[in-house]
C-alpha cells in the first residue's frame, strides 16, 4: 500500500511520524518489554478486583479470565502480549490447562482457526515457561 491518495495510509503514517518525533524510543518498543514489567497478581487480588470482591453474586475472577480469553483468541494476533497475561494470571486464579485449552479451542468457533492456532501456541508458551502441569 504505497498509493499516497489513500486517506488510510496517510493517516496511519502520519500518526508514525508524530509518535517518532515525540518519543524515538518508541521505534524500538516491543510488548514483550511490558509483559515483564507487569506482575502476576495473586489469586486474592484478583478475585478481589475482578470476582466476587466487585460483584458478590456476580462472576468469579476465573471465569472473567476465561472470558477475557475467549475475547482475545476472537481478536487474533493483534493480542499476543495480552493473551500471555492472561493466561499468567489465570493460572494463578486455578483454571487448568484444560479449562484454558477449551476457551481458547470454542473461540475458534468465532474467530477462526488461525486465531485459535495462534492462541493455543501463546498459552502453551506461558505455560512451559512456568513449568505447570
Amino acid at each position: 500500500m504505497s498509493d499516497p491518495t489513500n486517506p488510510f495510509e496517510a493517516f496511519v503514517k502520519m500518526g508514525q511520524d508524530m509518535a517518532k518525533s515525540m518519543n524515538p524510543a518508541l521505534e524500538a518498543f516491543t510488548p514483550k518489554g511490558f509483559e515483564n514489567i507487569m506482575p502476576t497478581l495473586s489469586s486474592e487480588m484478583m478475585e478481589q478486583f475482578m470476582g466476587k470482591g466487585l460483584s458478590p453474586e456476580g462472576l468469579d475472577a476465573k471465569t472473567r479470565l476465561l472470558l477475557t480469553l475467549s475475547g482475545l483468541t476472537i481478536q487474533g494476533a493483534q493480542g499476543e502480549s495480552q493473551i500471555r497475561l492472561t493466561v499468567r494470571h489465570l493460572k494463578e486464579a486455578g483454571a487448568s490447562k484444560q479449562e484454558i485449552a477449551e476457551t481458547i479451542a470454542q473461540a475458534a468457533m468465532f474467530g477462526g482457526v488461525p486465531a485459535m492456532s495462534k492462541a493455543m501456541e501463546l498459552a502453551t508458551e506461558v505455560l512451559d515457561e512456568e513449568g505447570t502441569s
